[in-house]
C-alpha cells in the first residue's frame, strides 16, 4: 500500500480509496519519478516552474487562447534562466488545428528559429480537413526539427479516432502524445488514456494533461499509468500602473467555436483606406 500522503486530498469512500490505491500499485509500482511539465507563457512563470520543481516547460504564448508560438526574445531568455528543459509551442494562430501552405512555411520558420535559441524540444499538431492526423505537415515539422523531439497536443484529442491517430504518430516518428482521452478532463478521459498508454508499449510516451490540478494529480496517475503529466497552474496577477481608465479594453472575448479564429477584412480594411483618403 502507498503511504497516505500519495493519495491525500482525493474526495473519496474508503472502497474508492482502495481502489485508486490498488491501481496505483498496479500501474505505476515500476515507475520512476513522474515527469512534471508546466505550460507557461511568461518569463516569470518560466523561472517559477523551474523554481517549483517542474521537470520541463512548454513554452507558449497567448495560453489564454490555447497557446500559440513564443516570440524569438521570449525563447532565448527563457533557456538563459532556467535549468530544466524548454519545449517550444509551434501554432501559429489560435482556432482550429487545420493549416494553409502559408501556415506550414511560418510553424517550419519557427522551428528553425526555437532551434536556434537553444529549445529542447518542439510541441506541435496539426489536422487535415477531415480532423485525422495530417502526417505530411508532421514530417516536414519533425524533419525540420531535426535531433530534437516533437510532442503533438491535444489537437490529437480532435481526432475521430486515437488509437489510428496514435499509430500514425508513431509512424511519424513523434516521441510523445498530450491527450486528455479524448475528453474535457484528463480526469474524465482516464479509461481512455489507460488504453492509449497500453496500445503505446513505450514506443511513444502519452502525456496526461487537462485540466491536472492538486487535488485529482495522483488519481489521474493511478488510474493511467502515465509517467508524465501537464498541467497550467496559474494565479492572476496585476500590473503596478495606477489611474488606468476602466473604459479602456484592449482585450476582447474569445469566441465559443474552438474552430475559428480572427483574420483581417479585406474588403473592410480596402474601404476604410478608400474612405481616409482626403
Amino acid at each position: 500500500m502507498p503511504p497516505p500522503a500519495l493519495i491525500a486530498g482525493l474526495s473519496h469512500t474508503p472502497l474508492q480509496r482502495l481502489s485508486v490505491s490498488h491501481l496505483l500499485d498496479e500501474r505505476t509500482s515500476n515507475q520512476s519519478e513522474i515527469l512534471v511539465e508546466a505550460a507557461v507563457d511568461t518569463l516569470r512563470s518560466a523561472i517559477i516552474a523551474d523554481r517549483a520543481g517542474a521537470s520541463r516547460v512548454e513554452l507558449c504564448a497567448n495560453l489564454n487562447d490555447g497557446g500559440t508560438t513564443p516570440s524569438t526574445g521570449l525563447i532565448g531568455a527563457v533557456r538563459a534562466r532556467i535549468r530544466i528543459p524548454a519545449f517550444v509551442l509551434i501554432r501559429p494562430r489560435g482556432g482550429g488545428f487545420v493549416y494553409s501552405h502559408d501556415d506550414m512555411a511560418v510553424m517550419s520558420r519557427d522551428v528553425e528559429v526555437a532551434r536556434g535559441e537553444g529549445a529542447d524540444g518542439i510541441v506541435t499538431g496539426a489536422l487535415d480537413a477531415h480532423g485525422r492526423v495530417d502526417i505530411a505537415m508532421i514530417a516536414q515539422l519533425t524533419e525540420a526539427a531535426r535531433e530534437l523531439p516533437v510532442s503533438f497536443h491535444r489537437a490529437f484529442d480532435a481526432t475521430p479516432d486515437l488509437a489510428q491517430a496514435l499509430e500514425m504518430l508513431i509512424g511519424a516518428g513523434v516521441s510523445r502524445v498530450l491527450t486528455s482521452g479524448g475528453a474535457a478532463t484528463a480526469l474524465e478521459g482516464v479509461a481512455t488514456i489507460a488504453r492509449l498508454v497500453d496500445q503505446a508499449r513505450g514506443r511513444i510516451a502519452v502525456m496526461a494533461g487537462g485540466g491536472i490540478r492538486e487535488h485529482n494529480v495522483r488519481e489521474v496517475i493511478a488510474r493511467t499509468g502515465v509517467s508524465e503529466v501537464h498541467a497550467r497552474i496559474g494565479s492572476v496577477s496585476h500590473s503596478a500602473t495606477e489611474g488606468s481608465s476602466r473604459a479602456l479594453r484592449l482585450r476582447k472575448p474569445f469566441p465559443e467555436n474552438e474552430n475559428v479564429w480572427e483574420e483581417l477584412d479585406e474588403m473592410r480594411m480596402r474601404a476604410l483606406i478608400g474612405l481616409a483618403q482626403p
